[in-house]
Formats: structure tokens, sequence, C-alpha cells
């Protein structure tokens, strides 16, 4: 489901089922000290699925662990994303010259548990979130997602946190979402980053959000608003 909402040039790879028989690297392995079962379940998978993804552009495994507040590392030239939530986990990758920056999340597709909402969401978001149609994903959980997407494409670009309270989501029906950062942005492909456009899609109990950048080969105009 996530492929359906990046451009042709991210691979990606996901799973349903935890993939508990891909080796992980001595440096992976050091990540999981005294962690219990399911995260080391979550962690082994997602990384088999990155591992996929990125043979389908040439390159070999390498070790992927976590840096700087918990930012995957990726290998020279390239840039990705990893998500899980139960029953799902993905990565996206794609070479740095086509795709400048990506940010992917999944959720479950209920509403968020009471309280979270108000912590998160701005009155902007709240007013967007009542403008739109009923009968459709749980939307705050949408928000949550895509606000989610938003911090992991943006701090491999600002190395700074971003808080849920610092961009504004706009969501629409038919599937897109447009973030305005409210803080000051670094320089980006030739202009100040002010935001990103991303998109989203709800199926088989999931909410999945995306968010691709074009990167200098194709102009960097797609996915990121100046």
């Amino acid at each position: 489901m996530i492929g359906k909402l990046l451009p042709a040039e991210v691979a990606w790879s996901e799973t349903s089922a935890d993939r508990l028989d891909v080796p992980l690297f001595a440096e992976e392995e050091a990540c999981l000290t005294r962690v219990v079962a399911k995260r080391r379940a979550e962690f082994t998978t997602v990384r088999a699925c990155a591992r996929d993804a990125l043979a389908s552009l040439g390159y070999p495994p390498a070790p992927l662990v976590p840096g700087e507040r918990g930012a995957p590392s990726w290998p020279a030239g390239v840039v990705g994303s990893m998500t899980h939530c139960d029953g799902y986990r993905a990565a996206v990758v794609a070479r740095a010259d086509e795709v400048a920056a990506l940010g992917i999340d999944a959720e479950p597709d209920a509403p968020l548990p009471e309280g979270v909402l108000e912590a998160i969401a701005l009155p902007e978001d709240l007013a967007a979130l009542a403008a739109l149609p009923p009968g459709g994903p749980a939307w705050d959980r949408v928000l949550f997602s895509a606000k989610e997407a938003v911090y992991k494409a943006w701090f491999p670009i600002a190395r700074e946190f971003l808080n849920f309270t610092e961009a504004v989501v706009v969501i629409s029906a038919e599937g897109t979402f447009e973030a305005r950062i409210l803080v000051p942005g670094p320089d980006f492909l030739g202009r100040p980053l002010a935001g990103f456009s991303g998109r989203w899609a709800a199926g088989d109990g999931l909410v999945l959000t995306a968010i691709a950048v074009a990167g200098p080969a194709a102009g960097g105009g797609s996915g990121v608003r100046g």
C-alpha cells in the first residue's frame, strides 16, 4: 500500500508479518541489548524491509543503526524512512540525487487515545479536521500520522527537533495533505524550507502517510514548500 503514495524512483518494501530470520550486523545487535521481544521483532523486520528496498536499487546489505534522535542511518548517497505499527512494517529508500527527503508513517485506523489530539493539534489543525467529511478514516489519526511523516522528512535536513505544534497540517479528503512549518527552516535546494506536500491512504485497518521531496536531479520542486 505504501508504494501507491510514492513516486516511481522510490524503492519500497512492506510486510504484515515479522521476519526474524534476517541476520543483523553487530552494530545493529548492539542496539538491542535489554529490549523486549516485541521491540526486537519490529527492529529486525523493518530492517529486512530496508535491505529489500536497498537491494532493488543495487545496494548490498549494510548496518542501519539509529542515529541522532533515532533517525536511521543510510548508506552514502541514499535517503530513506522506516515505520512500524502493530501488524505492519515498511521501509522506503531512494537515491539522494533523485529524492532529497523521505518521510513515512503507519498507524492503526482508529481514533487517537483521549488527550492526544489536544496535545498535538493547533487551532488551524482542528479547523481543517472539522471541515473533513464524516464516514472516512479516523481523521485525527491521519493528522497524527502526517505530522510524524513531516518530522521524519524534516529532521535529516534541519537536524533540529520539530514539535507537533510547530507544523500546521491541512488534510484533503482526496488523499493529500499540506504541511506548513512554523519555525525558521534551513535553506534547502535554493530556498528556505517552509513545509511539505504529502499523500495519505487508508485500508486494511491502517492509515499510511508519505512525503517524497524531489531531489536536485529532478529539479527539487515536488513535495517541498518554500
